[in-house]
């Protein structure tokens, strides 16, 4: 197993904390009434979406930034980001008076691009360029090199680490009774790393959970392996969670502190989200929702338990709103897609809308181009349901009446063209 030469020192947590104590929200240590009865547990949210830039990364950008040296300070600094670093870097920036060019990909929402020039004020330039994340990053420390500006990591750096860690101070502090389980969400890994070393060291019998975004294990797979592994493809949805390879120095971190790694289904953490809009009016990103979706594969476990999970981020994209919708309802088994090969015959149609479909099953998507040619004609339909128990009962009626169906829930080729 890999292995870092560093580890977060509790006297430098301390530290950053003390730095940090008139620019960042000591956010609360809420119970959840919700979470605790269903899991039967008492739950309690670090709610780290109420920070002032709605999410827990000022914390480590300021802890860095600010202990820069005055000639640092001149030279600026940089960053890529795509959207919770660069406000942390921005917002940390205008309140040390430091100038920052904060690289971002050309297809960010025009939103989060805003909230980074609010918060950045007359301190930040922003340059969109690239298409992608990986675009803006090398273009960002092609930038450092050349300008000599300081580039500020998003996660493997020491003194990131070390500010995000201040996390796990105030959780250890506000909770005075023992914690019997944390879930942490990781991405690159600052926050995990950091606020491990913190509970290893203050609550050391606390079961340290990271959570995944199930289409990128990044962490995850480098643990199996034992050395840190860039993926080569990952599902950029939960895009605050979402990296190809986690930090080095995080990475030994998390091997030597972290109890275990999970991962969640996307689907899952939409659902999350939206029950946490729900039932209890928090906004949270995908990211953010990360550490409470892993409950459900502990549900055994932590009965009776203490458990808190961190909410690392609220700065969701209200666009997104109908995919995170979508992907919920698939999850829950909720809503189908097929492919349904109509015999071109009058009255095919209204058979299968009358003695197909069920009382409780709604087509939400419906597509069809008739081809004079052919026998048959593809159309492709979507049905959503308000009970998971009527999809098998659907899938026999098109069975006893004959219609030709291709299901496309279990072709992800196929089904990414419709998601």
């Amino acid at each position: 197993m890999q292995t870092t030469t560093y580890i977060p020192n509790l006297k430098d947590i301390m530290a950053a904390q003390q730095r940090l104590k008139d620019v960042v929200v000591q956010t609360p240590l809420m119970p959840n009434l919700t979470a605790s009865d269903k899991y039967d547990a008492e739950v309690l949210f670090k709610r780290e979406d109420l920070q002032v830039v709605r999410s827990y990364k000022i914390r480590g950008a300021f802890n860095k930034i600010s202990q820069l040296s005055t000639e640092q300070r001149k030279a600026g600094v940089v960053c890529a980001s795509a959207g919770n670093h660069a406000q942390g870097v921005a917002h940390s920036c205008a309140q040390l008076g430091v100038k920052a060019t904060i690289f971002m990909p050309s297809p960010t929402p025009k939103q989060k691009v805003e909230q980074v020039k609010f918060f950045g004020k007359d301190q930040v330039e922003v340059v969109l360029l690239g298409d992608t994340f990986d675009d803006a990053y090398d273009l960002a420390i092609e930038y450092s090199t050349k300008n000599g500006s300081e580039f500020i990591h998003p996660f493997d750096n020491e003194e990131v680490i070390e500010g995000q860690g201040t996390v796990g101070l105030e959780v250890v502090y506000d909770a005075i009774k023992p914690i019997d389980y944390l879930f942490l969400p990781i991405g690159g890994g600052g926050l995990s790393a950091g606020v491990s070393a913190v509970f290893k060291e203050l609550s050391p019998n606390t079961k340290i959970i990271g959570v995944e975004p199930e289409g990128a294990p990044a962490m995850k797979r480098s643990l199996e392996l034992g050395v840190n592994t860039k993926m080569q493809e990952i599902d950029k949805f939960v895009d605050g969670a979402a990296v190809q390879k986690v930090g080095d120095l995080t990475f030994g971190i998390c091997a030597e502190f972290l109890d275990q790694v999970v991962t969640v289904p996307e689907g899952l953490i939409c659902s999350t989200m939206l029950d946490l809009y729900n039932r209890d009016a928090i906004v949270v990103e995908p990211a953010g929702a990360l550490s409470l979706a892993a409950l459900e594969q502990f549900k055994n476990e932590i009965k009776g338990k203490r458990v808190v999970c961190v909410l690392s981020g609220s700065n969701n994209d209200i666009s997104r709103t109908e995919e995170i919708r979508e992907r919920a309802l698939l999850h829950e088994g909720l809503k189908h897609f097929f492919i349904v090969r109509f015999p071109q015959r009058a009255g095919a149609l209204k058979e299968f809308l009358v003695e197909v479909l069920g009382p409780n099953d709604d087509i939400v998507h419906f597509e069809y181009t008739k081809k004079t040619s052919r026998e048959k004609g593809p159309a492709l339909i979507g049905i959503e349901h308000q009970f998971k128990d009527d999809f098998e009962p659907l899938l026999q009626r098109m069975k006893d009446k004959n219609f030709n169906v291709e299901y496309l829930n279990e072709h992800s080729d196929l089904f990414s063209y419709i998601i």
